[in-house]
């Protein structure tokens, strides 16, 4: 049950011992509200108890008559960015409908929902923007966040997902049309996860944007001004997060899509005082221990006989790095030697420690070597395992895949940025490169290739943690959840050289991560998915 002041999201038992929705609007209120709505499906007795008696058309059909008639129209739309479009207007109208058709054509809808094409979306949310979905946050709101986050229309949220749009995928600063980034990471936290679309809140932290293009642009739809930074954006990040705990109790907070700086910052910050999480730093860390681990039973090559070279030293490359390290000092390996396994190359180079003002955050992974470019790196280090998170599109040059493929019988190439056409390299340019030797998983999609990323993990270890009841969120959960995933792939699949199990499969793999996450978290509390579906409604009690 999801409660507010004005609706409720009740699901009782009448007297034939079936579950039953007590709706709380009727009427064209009802035609509108999507998460209610169920277009034409509704029955006789609904339409007259609804007061719904000739607003919608005369014809009760089933949800499978009503998915056969979205999917006809989306095979129709030209582009993946009208895909899109047609999707999103369907949640908008009728979420149990939209949410049955993703889930039913998962394999198809990913890549338009998720990764590659909601980027495109973010960059041109101004233009193609039809509704709010997500609550928006300025500097304006400074002492009023709660109130704010009150104008969401339910109270029982499980789950936010906020980004301040300064590091969209490999698209860089979008500011408010980053929304557009939480509105589909949560429609994954329902269709993979199973939690339910009443329990999920998209948040935007708007302090500007420092792209041009979108200063001068006047259908730019969030606040015209450059990125604020320092006192004024903690302040307003520290309002929100207590403001959300205040307003949703127990609530699960996911920061997404922050630069470096601050992902780094903020998860230092309050991952001891809060349930969250930073999915691009500890989210792409867990997929990636995955797919390593998964690719011992086709390599033979235990963890720790693998030499990870990094292209990429933000938040993505630490996160990888620290989920590698925590997985080899789990196994016994001491820290010092197991941090000598991950190398990083950034913009400049090899990173070492000879390097004037280098990070903070990229000291650990500093190792004693001349500077010297990614090529050389790769024949200097011999990696067994290439990783790219530098959203730099075609880094991975032949010559590079070439010359990791002469060290190595077997290498992992992982090109993980996204969208498309930020990939390092696709997957027929590794296997080409290395005579068809390579191992490869992407973050964006190829054909034959398993897609490293991160709805593999985020949605099933959200969904345990709430399950768990957990207070925080620990580096173990991704352990263990990466642990659990890696041991999904079939003997069969693996032979293909798929190292991750199909994305179709995600509710089972979802639940089987959720399951170890309980476990780490000390709880034996059920597993419990959202299934879409129409339930019978019936009018709620008057002064509800």
């Amino acid at each position: 049950m999801y409660n507010h002041a004005r609706y409720d999201f009740r699901v009782l038992r009448d007297g034939a011992d079936r579950e039953v929705l007590e709706c709380p609007v009727s009427g064209e209120h009802l035609t509108t509200f999507p998460i209610f709505n169920k277009g034409t499906a509704f029955t006789e007795e609904e339409r007259d108890d609804l007061d719904l008696r000739g607003l919608i058309p005369p014809r009760v059909t089933t949800l499978e008559q009503q998915v056969a008639r979205v999917m006809e129209n989306y095979r129709h739309k030209q582009d993946a960015l009208e895909k899109y479009i047609h999707l999103i207007s369907l949640m908008d109208r009728n979420e149990t409908l939209f949410y049955r058709v993703v889930l039913d054509h998962l394999e198809e809808m990913l890549p338009i929902i998720y990764t590659p094409t909601v980027g495109l979306a973010c960059r041109r949310f101004g233009r193609i923007y039809r509704r709010g979905r997500g609550i928006y946050l300025t500097l304006a709101d400074r002492g009023r966040v709660a109130q704010v986050l009150g104008n969401w229309p339910f109270r029982g949220i499980q789950v936010i997902v906020v980004t301040d749009g300064e590091r969209i995928l490999g698209l860089g600063d979008l500011g408010a049309g980053g929304m557009g980034i939480p509105i589909g990471k949560l429609s994954l936290y329902v269709a993979a996860g199973g939690v339910h679309p009443a329990a999920v809140l998209p948040v935007c932290l708007d302090v500007g944007t420092n792209r041009d293009e979108m200063l001068d642009d006047p259908l730019y739809l969030g606040v015209p001004a450059r990125r604020v930074r320092g006192e004024p954006y903690d302040a307003l990040v520290e309002e929100f997060v207590r403001a959300a705990r205040a307003v949703f109790p127990g609530v699960l907070i996911q920061f997404e899509d922050f630069g470096t700086v601050n992902a780094l910052h903020l998860l230092e910050r309050y991952r001891e005082r809060i349930c969250c999480f930073n999915d691009d730093v500890q989210g792409t860390g867990a997929v990636l221990l995955a797919t390593l681990l998964a690719a011992e039973r086709v390599t033979g090559r235990r963890l720790s006989e693998e030499r990870l070279l990094l292209a990429g030293a933000g938040g993505a490359g630490v996160g990888i790095a620290r989920q590698v390290v925590a997985a080899l000092v789990e196994e016994g390996m001491d820290e010092a030697l197991a941090r000598k396994h991950v190398w990083m190359v950034d913009s400049t180079g090899l990173v070492t420690p000879g390097r004037a003002g280098l990070p903070a955050h990229k000291q650990p992974w500093a190792h004693a070597l001349p500077a010297m470019g990614l090529a050389e790196a790769v024949r200097t280090v011999k990696p067994t395992a290439l990783v790219g998170v530098s959203g730099q599109g075609g880094l991975f040059t032949a010559e590079v895949l070439g010359a990791v493929g002469a060290g190595v019988e077997r290498p992992l190439i992982l090109p993980l940025s996204n969208p498309t056409e930020k990939a390092e390299c696709t997957a027929e340019q590794a296997r080409a490169a290395t005579g068809g030797r390579a191992l490869v998983a992407s973050g964006s999609p190829f054909p034959a290739t398993s897609q490293c990323n991160n709805v593999y993990v985020f949605p099933g270890l959200g969904l345990g943690v709430l399950a768990a009841s957990a207070s925080r969120v620990t580096d173990r959960m991704f352990t263990v959840a990466a642990r659990a995933l890696a041991g999904l792939a079939t003997d069969a699949e693996l032979q293909k050289g798929m190292l991750l199990p199909p994305v179709r499969d995600i509710r089972r793999i979802s639940r089987a991560v959720a399951l170890a996450v309980v476990r780490e978290a000390g709880s034996c509390a059920p597993i419990v998915q959202w299934e879409p579906r129409y339930l019978p409604y019936r009018r709620a009690a008057a002064g509800k």
